[in-house]
């Protein structure tokens, strides 16, 4: 397999491509609403947008979405494609998505589903902490809000 690979920022060309990555790897939900528009909006506000490529295939393996509150980095979409995972490509890209963080001089956060052990032991490894005691919750969808309640 070609190790030759290369860590580059997000371009909008690199939308398409980045969906399909997003659904052989299971993280994407269209409820979600990870348009190119919300990303665009997220880089503007001091966010990062890493993409990890095969430079011979010109074909994207990895993402790593990184938004920014102002007080926190979150850690988003960090995935690689299933064919390419155990290969050690997921280490230069979080190694990369740290570095961000730091350079920030922010704390860096994610959510992960429980039952994701390979993305667990990962996050583990480079210092991620469970908070055990949050639960998180999210209104998806803002027309559903009622400020009447």
């Amino acid at each position: 397999m070609n190790t030759n690979f290369l860590i580059r920022n997000y371009q909008p060309s690199d939308y398409q491509e980045i969906t399909i990555l997003w659904e052989k790897t299971e993280i994407s939900n269209p409820k979600r609403c990870d348009t190119s528009e919300v990303i665009e909006k997220t880089l503007q506000c001091g966010g990062k947008f890493f993409v990890l490529v095969d430079i011979e295939k010109n074909l994207i393996l990895g993402t790593s979405w990184l938004t920014n509150d102002g007080r926190r980095i979150y850690l988003h979409h960090f995935a690689v494609l299933p064919e390419y995972q155990g290969k050690g490509l997921s280490k230069p890209l979080m190694r990369e998505s740290l570095r961000f963080a730091k350079q920030q001089q922010m704390q860096i956060r994610l959510e992960v589903h429980k039952n994701n052990v390979k993305a667990l032991n990962l996050y583990k490894k480079y210092g991620f902490a469970y908070l055990g005691e949050y639960e998180t919750y999210i209104i998806r969808n803002i027309n559903e809000i009622n400020e009447n309640r």
